[in-house]
């Protein structure tokens, strides 16, 4: 297990929490008797709570615990929604599509510069969940990105269009788990 308070100083850019506004418009698109793994959250994350408002049978695991994405797996599973670190997407990716079950990741838009989503996907379709206003991941009020749920075999079509409404300084509510386990 690494020492996770060194690994969250080491990419900021991977610890971007999302706020529930951003999760809310993907759970239309899921499964009704679906078991959900959230597998970057803690029990404090919009999605777990979300999810788990919304009627679904949740399992989350977060690094923070010791269960790493690539090495852990829950018993039972049926899709991935979560966001993800935001680097290593490549290898998260082919993680993902190698379980060959559904799955919708928030990632920045930024990705789809990258040559690694048309090598992971050109034998499987990519679907994109696109929002009309940026994700405020934090209290700043400015995001230099866009962020889209990058997903497979989740969305009716290809590329569906989405408005959220935002909450201005709405902060997930995983920072406190944050808080808690960088003391130690």
């Amino acid at each position: 297990m690494i020492d996770y308070s060194k690994y969250l100083h080491s990419n900021k850019s991977d610890e971007k929490y999302t706020p529930q506004y951003a999760v809310l418009p993907i759970i239309k698109y899921l499964p009704r008797k679906a078991v959900i793994w959230c597998p970057f959250d803690t029990e404090n994350s919009e999605f777990v709570l979300a999810l788990k408002e919304a009627g679904y049978r949740v399992v989350y695991s977060h690094i923070f615990t010791g269960q790493d994405f690539f090495e852990y797996e829950p018993k039972r599973w049926d899709i991935i929604v979560s966001n993800p670190p935001f680097s290593n997407k490549a290898r998260i990716f082919e993680r993902c599509l190698a379980f060959r079950k559904p799955f919708a990741l928030l990632m920045s838009n930024f990705w789809l510069n990258d040559s690694a989503p048309c090598r992971l996907f050109k034998e499987r379709e990519l679907q994109l969940l696109l929002f009309d206003k940026r994700v405020e991941y934090n209290d700043l009020s400015r995001v230099p990105f866009g962020s889209s749920y990058f997903c497979h075999k989740v969305l009716p079509k290809q590329i569906v269009f989405e408005n959220l409404t935002k909450i201005k300084g709405e902060k997930s509510r995983m920072w406190a788990d944050v808080e808690k386990f960088s003391l130690f």
